[in-house]
């Protein structure tokens, strides 16, 4: 709990200034954001292998899942990837006054050679359309994607499926009640 505390004093003391959750969702920081992420981890159930967090912004959830294995899992290596700059900054932070040992890429998802993935994940980032191409370029065979998505996500499922095959698993949300958890598996392109 005091990295949770700690995580939770450094997003509130520098969200002001680099806006990295909405200023909105801060007084539900602990459910909205924290335990939305946490709930990952417990669908992986992985003890070793490379988790990589696309998109990461304010750790979401990357950090809270490398905190979370930190303990439980120390073989689970992390690479968080984000392109902007403040926001590393502010991961490396965190991960620093944590402590973790993590790796943080600041560059942009597309420009990165393929990281061969046991696990990808992403919170907010982009349609299911866009979140294959990123799983193709970047999980390993036999990886899993897991996504936060909303009430909408059938429709996206839908016009994924016009382009992608892929092995599904949908996981109701532990926070929000119309949203789920979409686990993927042997993406490729049709």
């Amino acid at each position: 709990m005091a990295a949770f505390d700690l995580y939770a004093a450094l997003l509130e003391k520098w969200n002001p200034t680099i806006n990295l959750v909405s200023a909105a969702s801060l007084p539900s920081l602990w459910t909205r954001h924290f335990l939305d992420s946490a709930q990952l981890y417990e669908k992986v159930g992985l003890s070793s292998g490379l988790w990589v967090d696309l998109g990461s912004g304010g750790g979401f959830p990357g950090l809270i899942c490398a905190i979370l294995a930190r303990e439980r899992a120390p073989d689970l290596r992390f690479t968080l990837v984000e392109s902007d700059s403040r926001k590393v900054v502010f991961l490396q932070t965190v991960a620093r006054e944590i402590p973790l040992p993590i790796e943080i890429l600041r560059k942009r998802i597309e420009d990165i050679p393929s990281l061969q993935a046991d696990v990808l994940t992403a919170r907010a980032l982009a349609p299911l359309k866009v979140l294959l191409s990123y799983a193709e370029q970047h999980l390993k065979p036999g990886g899993r994607a897991l996504f936060h998505k909303g009430a909408s996500f059938r429709s996206e499922v839908e016009e994924a499926l016009e382009s992608w095959t892929f092995q599904s698993d949908e996981y109701p949300s532990s926070t929000d009640g119309a949203g789920i958890v979409l686990s993927l598996k042997d993406i490729r392109r049709v």
